[in-house]
């Protein structure tokens, strides 16, 4: 039963996370008054550079990094139940409580930056080194936020914490559902704070030396992440789901805002970024986490 519950999870994790992606492009096209791709051409695309050879070789820890942020995007989706209602699609949650999903969060940027780090390219490092910098800020207010949650909630399990939320915790504790939010953006990719793989910048960042099955690993692994990090956030403070049709609604109504968010507001330059973290949402976190455990 747990093997079926795994796969099906994975399943629906690559397929609604490259359906996000497609959608994604299409509405960030809108917003720039330009047509964009067919929405399944990402899914498509990830297909055919499964079936192409690698362009080139950096060694073996060049290929061993995708492998490892795609081990950790998987491992992250499996710690994160789908539903905190019924016994199915739960995964592997009852082995593992929030902590360790935070933990397996910075997995694919350890990755990344070994991978990158192998294969020498500029614009790869540079995206690392911005990537890096950032994140501590990044995820400090998230982090704040998350603790305090545990704590108000009397438990680190994920099931808990969405089943225990008489009113959602966005609107119960609206400050560190903000600060989480800006960490969010960041976490998604997302303007201001998309530095890591900044076009014209840094070219397509990390990813600009692999190609062929790597890429679409690298594209497969985003999907699921992607997914992973919506469902946790909607379990976090949007109390949870019961069903599909709730999940989809409330983690494609969070996406919608993400994009909108970084539709709206240039990019930070990589000191702003770390400075505006460590300051605005890191400080509406540690303000949140005193009102809710004084509470």
């Amino acid at each position: 039963m747990i093997l079926f519950d795994l796969l099906f999870m994975l399943l629906v994790a690559y397929i609604t996370g490259f359906l996000y992606y497609g959608l994604y492009r299409n509405i960030t096209a809108r917003f720039q008054r330009r047509l964009g791709p067919p929405v399944w051409q990402s899914f498509l695309d990830s297909i055919k550079f499964f079936s192409k050879e690698e362009s080139i070789s950096h060694g073996w820890m060049f290929y061993l990094g995708p492998v490892i942020m795609m081990s950790g995007a998987i491992m992250t989706l499996f710690f994160i139940p789908l539903f905190h209602t019924g016994e199915s699609f739960k995964g592997l949650s009852s082995y593992g409580n929030l902590f360790l999903v935070l933990y397996l969060l910075v997995l694919g940027a350890l990755g990344n930056a070994l991978a990158v780090g192998a294969s020498g390219n500029p614009f790869g490092v540079m995206g690392v080194t911005r990537g890096l910098s950032r994140l501590f800020a990044l995820e400090l207010p998230f982090y704040i936020s998350v603790i305090a949650l545990i704590s108000v909630s009397g438990s680190a399990d994920i099931v808990c914490i969405a089943a225990s939320q008489t009113e959602w915790n966005a609107f119960a504790y609206p400050l560190l559902f903000i600060a989480a939010l800006f960490s969010f953006v960041g976490m998604m990719g997302q303007a201001p704070f998309d530095v890591v793989g900044a076009p014209v910048e840094v070219y397509s960042g990390p990813a600009s030396e692999f190609s062929g099955k790597f890429l679409a690993l690298l594209m497969s692994q985003s999907a699921i992440f992607t997914f992973a990090k919506l469902v946790l956030m909607v379990h976090l403070f949007l109390g949870g789901a019961s069903g599909f049709v709730e999940l989809l609604a409330k983690s494609f109504g969070l996406f919608l805002f993400v994009i909108a968010f970084g539709a709206m507001y240039g990019r930070f330059k990589t000191p702003q970024s770390i400075d505006f973290l460590l300051k605005v949402p890191t400080s509406i976190a540690i303000v949140g986490l005193i009102l809710a455990t004084w509470s």
